[in-house]
């Protein structure tokens, strides 16, 4: 089980954090876009209806972050499961875990 989760994060960041080998710390957080955002907008209640224009005004700020990628590789690396981070919605960080994993247990 251990090799498999390892092959899932290492098939994550390979697809989709170029970026994830920097060094293990959070100073990057301070220079986010969302920092100066209310934190309310990264964290709808639901992912449909309303929420989706809420997420979509989310990602509008992600893309302009100097930071994007290496936020995204933190909530995949982290596993976070709420909220828009990195970029990605909670729909979206699931299934990049799920293709990443598909391709882990094909590639073994």
């Amino acid at each position: 089980m251990k090799s498999t989760i390892a092959q899932t994060l290492q098939a994550t960041r390979a697809a989709q954090a170029p970026s994830a080998a920097l060094p293990v710390n959070s100073n990057w957080r301070v220079r986010g876009a969302c920092a100066q955002e209310d934190p309310e907008l990264f964290f709808p209640i639901g992912n449909t209806g309303p929420a989706l224009l809420q997420i979509d005004e989310a990602k509008a700020v992600c893309r302009r972050c100097p930071v994007l990628e290496r936020c995204a590789a933190w909530s995949l690396e982290t596993g976070q499961t709420h909220g828009v981070s990195g970029g990605m919605s909670e729909d979206d960080r699931r299934r990049i875990k799920r293709r990443a994993a598909r391709q882990a247990r094909n590639a073994s």
